[in-house]
This record gives C-alpha cells, structure tokens and sequence, in this order.
C-alpha cells in the first residue's frame, strides 16, 4: 500500500464532516477538483470506497465511517501539539541555556537573573560560568556571552558591553615597596602577576598602545594563574602588578584600593557580545524585550555587529 499523506488525511476528515466536497474544499483551502482528485487517490491507495457520491448527497460507506473514528483523534492530537509549539511563539517559555564566560557572568548578568525572571516566569534560565571557550551548540546552549575577539565568525552577535581599555593596576601596598612603572618598559623590574587563558593555555601577552604606537612587553613575577578572581585577589593583597580588564577594576580604583599604573598605555578589546548560532529561529523569541536578553532576536530584527 502506498504511503498515505496527511494532507490527504486531512481533506478525508473535512468531507467527512461536512458531508461536501464544495464546503470541505473552501474549509481546506484548496480548488474542488484538488480536493476531489485527493480522495480519489487516498481511496485507490487502500483499495476500498470511502465515500458514496450522488449528485445531492456525500455520505461516508462502512470503511469511511471506520476509518473517520479512528483518524479524528489524531489529526485532533496532531493539532494539539502544535498548538503547544505556537504557546512558546506566543509567550516565552522553556529553558534558555547560556554559556557565559567569566567574570561578564557576575559583572553583567548576575545584576539581571532577577528582574528577567520576573519578567519572564515561565522561563527556565540556566547558566554555565567558566573561561573555557565553549562550543555552545556542542554544548546545547541557545546563547553565550564573550569578548567579541573570541566570538566564532558564524555566530549571529550583538554587542551588550562597549569597547574597553586593559590596565595595568597595582595595590598602593605593592607600590609602597617598588617604584611606580611610568613607562612600559619599567614593568621589567616588577613581579608581574600573569594569567594563563583556560582556553588554549596560553599566557595572555602585556600589549601596550598609546597615539598609535604599541609594544609588548615580556613580563616575568613569581605568580601565574588560571582564574580571574584569583587574578584579583592576589593584585589586591599586593603581590604584584596585574594586567586585566579595566571594567573589573574601575571600583576598586575609584575607592583606592588599586593604582592605574602607566598613564594612557593601555589595551583596547572589542567588547563583550552575546551571540547564538545563526538561524532563523530561535529557543524562546523575547532577547529584544529585556537587556539581558538582546542578541537572540528574530531573524529580521538582528543587528549584527563586529569589531
């Protein structure tokens, strides 16, 4: 027997409740003569009558009556669950699964768990926080958070943190014991404290720039570490100077328990991105209703966006 298509189902069940092909075709959405060849195949392919025609009157034979009781439940089903599917359409729901790399996920996103699900009661929200450089759809995560430079070039971004500046800090403990660096160079008579990435494991190299001219320096100190809290820590118990994001230190240098070191050398990063794998749909269609939730757009709302 050849394989029944649920489009013919579907045009079987209107003529069989309408007991009319003219009604069941307008209620289908298709020409009578479409709709009355689609039931003649459906009949030749189990090989038995469905329906007895006149020119007044369409009423289902035995084998119709049979088959409409058992057919009906499960086109009825069949349009159960896709309504089911329309209500995550219609009102964010599910879990959102994000990969975040620290420390964005204390300094961006710890601030907006609240009110998002809040806002958003049905959502099940899942954070992964670690400074690997994940592979979010190897991972089953609908999204990630990154600085924009580690972001994979076929991934649909958006920026959610600006451009900012990699500085070169000290604890005033640590500078009561050492001259202050007052050029790049002079970080070759400090204990440097420097930061192997998780990633690929690689010491993150002290680049400086300033008016368009940039140099490297090859630093050297009695600590490396894998951990930015760690990192932190240990700059601020005065072990020595560190290099890192100027967003993770602004209050501390505002509240003097770190030193910027070295006028305007510094480093620029491009920023920090949310990003999804790119496709039209998405997990849960509400990323342009809430900061938080803002690169996971529809398709045709997406802004994209690399430095």
């Amino acid at each position: 027997m050849a394989r029944i298509q649920l489009t013919e189902l579907t045009a079987f069940v209107a003529v069989a409740e309408h007991r009319s092909f003219t009604k069941a075709a307008v209620r289908v959405g298709i020409a009578l003569p479409t709709m009355s060849q689609t039931i003649r195949s459906l009949e030749d392919s189990l090989g038995v009558r469905l329906f007895n025609r006149t020119t007044r009157s369409v009423a289902l034979t035995e084998a119709g009556e049979r088959l409409f009781a058992d057919v009906l439940p499960i086109l009825e089903g069949i349009d159960q669950a896709l309504e089911g599917v329309n209500s995550f359409r219609d009102k964010p729901m599910g879990t959102l699964r994000l990969a975040v790399a620290r420390p964005w996920g204390t300094m961006l996103l710890a601030p907006l768990v609240q009110p998002f699900l809040a806002e958003f009661p049905a959502i099940r929200l899942e954070v992964a926080v670690n400074d690997l450089h994940s592979d979010i759809v190897d991972g089953r995560f609908d999204a990630g958070i990154q600085i924009g430079h580690r972001v994979e070039r076929d991934m649909t971004i958006l920026k959610i943190f600006d451009e900012f500046r990699t500085l070169a800090v000290a604890a005033p403990s640590y500078l009561n014991r050492h001259p202050r660096p007052l050029q790049p160079r002079d970080l070759h008579a400090h204990d440097c404290i420097r930061y192997r990435s998780p990633w690929d494991g690689y010491i993150q190299p002290w680049v400086f720039s300033r008016d368009g001219e940039q140099t490297e320096i090859a630093v050297d100190g009695s600590l490396i570490v894998n951990d930015l809290d760690l990192l932190m820590s240990a700059t601020l118990d005065g072990v020595g100077v560190s290099y890192t994001a100027e967003p993770l230190v602004a209050a501390h240098v505002a509240a003097g328990r770190l030193v910027s070191l070295l006028g305007d050398w510094s480093r620029s990063l491009p920023g920090v991105f949310l990003y999804h794998p790119s496709r039209r749909q998405t997990p849960v269609d509400l990323f342009p209703r809430h900061q938080l939730i803002l690169a996971v757009a529809p398709a045709e709302g997406n802004a994209r966006e690399r430095s």
